[in-house]
């Protein structure tokens, strides 16, 4: 009988051992000063009046060892050579679209502030006015270059790749 209770004890450890499954335990405990403690360690709790506030099975995965690569399955998809570079030129397309549209609407935007710029309402004798009636058409030109620049290089680092 003692050899089967220490065999039946073997199966269990080998089997909790395997899963990892440890429990996390969140005590507040008050001492005999009133002092506070929060904490997860059983040891802690004794000479303390305790509560527990939390009990959760954590289940632990072991890290795969480095250097170890994870075969791909066979019938994985694969991208072809052809079907990256039609993505490419599909790519290459939409962005030579945006720039094209971006110009456009830097083109409209410095001819609108040159429009605001030639005009001067006569309630603006402070020439703090003017600037700040021409700070969004200002703002806008600047966006639109950004935007044109940023295009300029998605295009280049696409030429890179």
């Amino acid at each position: 009988m003692r050899g089967l209770r220490c065999s039946l004890s073997l199966v269990l450890a080998l089997a909790a051992g395997a899963a990892h499954a440890q429990a996390s335990e969140i005590w507040k405990c008050v001492d005999a000063q009133g002092q506070v403690l929060f904490t997860s360690e059983r040891r802690d709790t004794a000479g303390r009046k305790c509560e527990l506030l939390s009990r959760q099975e954590v289940n632990v995965v072991p890290a795969q060892k480095p250097g170890v690569r994870v075969p791909s399955p066979s019938g994985f998809p694969r991208e072809s050579t052809e079907a990256r570079a039609a993505a490419r030129q599909r790519q290459r397309q939409t962005l030579d679209q945006e720039l094209t549209k971006e110009q456009d609407a830097l083109a409209q935007a410095q001819k609108s502030l040159a429009e605001q710029e030639a005009v001067r309402y006569g309630n603006e004798r402070n020439y703090q006015r003017v600037l700040d009636r021409l700070q969004p058409y200002k703002d806008a030109v600047e966006r639109h270059q950004k935007n044109i620049d940023a295009l300029k290089r998605e295009l280049a680092n696409l030429d890179k790749n």
